[in-house]
């Protein structure tokens, strides 16, 4: 069990589910959802994505409560459920998908500066790179200072990131028309019948709500069991309430057609089509926030789960991924022989 300092409590473990919910998905959230479906197709796929996450949620927070043995989310269940090879196979797959995912969130948040500094364009140019560079280093040295300070960190930036999106969510409310609303309702026939919206619209949806896990992950970290599973239900409704909002209320501002045909980030668009200029600027500025905070609370996912998995074994002290396989397998494998 983590020292007492380092534990985490309700704030801090729901802060990391939302931190690591809301990144750049919710920004791009109006053009993604209208590319896919109309208004009806929406309330619809908002729906049942919300209602089979919140299953996914309770079986995290059921898990939490019947098995507070087992730490680290994913990686235990499937270490006690399956072995050391599954176990594995779940932290370093969880440990990859994680890491080329952070690999974008530099290129998005360059990517935005670039409208204010062109130096660095789309988050691809050389200073862009060197940049990123420092802001890498910057993070790991702020996790190094300890799991709580991170946490806080991470707390602090998930509070700045939901401003403007409260911000927007306020505007966008006093702007709704419900004529514009109900004029597509059904979707325009480029989409298709009411199934394929459907079928495009569980593809946003279910893309948005990647990192419900957080909480569960850093269940060892936590102050009490039942915080775990208590943050992953709170912060996945306070999530899905935002996301669902977002998305319909942008819907009563712009057409179907004019909200598919926004650049990304949409939600910042829709935003100057209210109230001018400076709204898009305070969205813009709020989506790099939002990124750098999934930044920091995805490093976070990334090393706890890989050094749970050291700490019990299952991961091999050689770094070749010859003997991580082989050591899954057959505790003690290693190619090198023991001095």
């Amino acid at each position: 069990m983590a020292a007492t300092s380092q534990r985490l409590g309700l704030p801090a473990l729901t802060a990391l589910v939302v931190g690591s919910m809301v990144g750049a998905g919710i920004f791009s959230l109006p053009q993604n959802v209208a590319r896919s479906a109309g208004p009806a197709a929406a309330l619809i796929g908002w729906a049942v994505s919300g209602a089979g996450m919140l299953m996914l949620a309770f079986v995290f927070q059921a898990l939490a409560n019947r098995r507070p043995d087992l730490d680290t989310g994913i990686y235990a269940y499937a270490r006690e459920g399956f072995g050391n090879y599954i176990g594995f196979s779940a932290a370093w797959g969880y440990w990859v998908a994680s890491v080329l995912g952070n690999a974008s969130f530099f290129v998005l948040i360059f990517s935005g500066l670039g409208h204010f500094m062109p130096v660095f364009g789309e988050g691809n140019t050389p200073a862009a790179v060197a940049a990123s560079s420092v802001l890498l280093w910057t993070v790991h040295l702020l996790v190094l200072r300890g799991l709580r300070t991170a946490a806080i960190v991470n707390g602090l930036v998930t509070v700045a990131k939901l401003l403007p999106i409260a911000l927007f969510l306020v505007l966008a409310a006093g702007a709704f028309r419900l004529d514009v609303f109900r004029a597509d309702f059904l979707g325009t026939p480029a989409l298709g019948d009411l199934g394929q919206q459907l079928r495009g619209m569980m593809l946003v949806t279910v893309w948005v709500f990647i990192g419900i896990e957080g909480a569960s992950i850093y269940s060892r970290r936590a102050a009490r069991r039942a915080d775990v599973g208590r943050a992953t239900v709170i912060g996945f409704l306070g999530v899905w309430l935002l996301l669902v909002l977002v998305s319909l209320l942008s819907m009563g501002v712009l057409s179907q057609a004019e909200l598919a045909g926004l650049p990304n980030p949409s939600m910042a668009y829709v935003l100057r089509a209210i109230v001018g200029e400076w709204g898009a600027t305070v969205i813009i500025i709020g989506s790099i926030i939002s990124v750098l905070g999934a930044l920091l609370a995805w490093v976070l996912l990334c090393a706890e789960v890989l050094y749970a998995a050291a700490g019990d074994g299952t991961m091999p002290a050689c770094s070749c991924c010859w003997c991580w396989s082989m050591r899954a397998a057959t505790p003690g494998w290693c190619c090198w022989p023991r001095r």
